[in-house]
Order: C-alpha cells, then sequence, then structure tokens
C-alpha cells in the first residue's frame, strides 16, 4: 500500500479519522466517508438493476467523474448472517446498491487501486469498535 498516496486522497477528499478504518487485513471507508468522496469528486452514477429477487439482487453501477466513465457491481444474497449470505438484511436491493456505489467511488477516485474498500462491501467488514 502507498501511504504517501492514501495520504494524498486522505487530504484531497477531506476524509477525516473518523472515515477510515483497519479491519484485518484491509483499510475501509464508511458510508459516510464514500458519500464525502463522492461530493467532492463530483461523481455522477447511475443504475442499472440486473437481478432483483426477495434474497437476492445485482445492481450494476454506472459512474462518471469528468471525461472518466466506469461500470461496476454490487450484488447481496440474504442469509442468516454473512457466513452463508453476503448480508442478513432483508433490503437486498439497497444493499446491493451500496456496495455497487462504493466500489464505483473508490475506483474512480483510485482508492481501491492502493487496496481500499468500502465497508458496505461485506458484512465482515463491520466496524466492531465504533
Amino acid at each position: 500500500m502507498n501511504k504517501e498516496k492514501l495520504t494524498e486522497l486522505y487530504k484531497e477528499y477531506k476524509l477525516e479519522k473518523e472515515d477510515v478504518y483497519k479491519h484485518q487485513h484491509y483499510l475501509l471507508i464508511t458510508r459516510s466517508g464514500i458519500e464525502k468522496i463522492q461530493a467532492v469528486a463530483k461523481i455522477q452514477i447511475t443504475y442499472e438493476v440486473v437481478r432483483c429477487e426477495p434474497n437476492f439482487a445485482v445492481f450494476k453501477a454506472i459512474a462518471h467523474k469528468g471525461s472518466a466513465t466506469i461500470e461496476t457491481f454490487g450484488s447481496a444474497l440474504k442469509g442468516e448472517g454473512y457466513k452463508d449470505g453476503s448480508t442478513n438484511s432483508w433490503y437486498v436491493a439497497e444493499m446491493a446498491e451500496k456496495r455497487a456505489m462504493s466500489r464505483a467511488v473508490l475506483k474512480l477516485t483510485g482508492f481501491y487501486e492502493l487496496g481500499v474498500f468500502g465497508e458496505d462491501e461485506s458484512e465482515s467488514f463491520k466496524n466492531n469498535n465504533k
């Protein structure tokens, strides 16, 4: 992980200590941190529903930042916990959308290439230290 580049990105997108945390092997950005980055970077996102069922959803995010455009996906599978699904919430469409958004924002701003993920990308990423 390039700490110098990461520090630059934190400053550029006005992230604060509560927006980022370390979880086992990953550096994670909170939902509010993702929202800050999106606002500062002026990222526009549209979504396409690829699949939406009561227990499973896949959303495609099409994101634009200036002349750059990316497409990425987010999914959610309802289970009793993250061991047998990717969420224990009945809000699978909303989870899929949040995951697609996180990936799109982090990819367009260079965080993903540094190994930084959004906390919504996995139930196992949740911060237990809050």
